[in-house]
């Protein structure tokens, strides 16, 4: 994992490509509390983690680094049509130092619903859709 400066909140934008997301392995799963059940697969975990990175406004990093033998931290703050959200993502590695398993937490209550009703709505007709709030859940 490569080293990562934890110093200064930084604000980036959508475009921000962390190192881990070139770096998935083939397997790698992703659960979040904003998500029913587990994504499975890199195409997957990608696909899910550039549509979410779309719909916030900007993100402003307070922690990145890398925890433990094989896990990598993100704290940062956004906002998703005005609305405030905090996320906390946890990497774990492989041995190979792939990106194997993402979990993601959203804070507050009202910011998780509003950002997982729109991702069933970005997601729509596909089968990642299912992994997301509709508008009667």
């Amino acid at each position: 994992m490569p080293d990562v400066d934890s110093g200064d909140t930084t604000r980036q934008g959508p475009d921000r490509s962390p190192w881990w997301l070139d770096n998935l392995a083939d397997d790698a799963t992703l659960e979040g509390a904003a998500m029913n059940g587990t994504a499975h697969g890199a195409d997957a975990v990608r696909e899910i983690v550039l549509k979410a990175r779309e719909l916030c406004e900007f993100q402003d990093v307070s922690l990145a680094c890398d925890f433990g033998d094989n896990g990598f931290l993100e704290v940062h703050t956004a906002s998703v049509r005005g609305e405030p959200l905090k996320v906390v993502l946890t990497v774990t590695c492989n041995a190979e130092g792939e990106a194997q398993e993402l979990a993601v937490l959203h804070r507050p209550r009202n910011s998780l619903l509003l950002f997982s009703r729109l991702m069933r709505e970005e997601f729509a007709g596909t089968p990642l859709a299912e992994h997301f709030l509709s508008d009667e859940s």
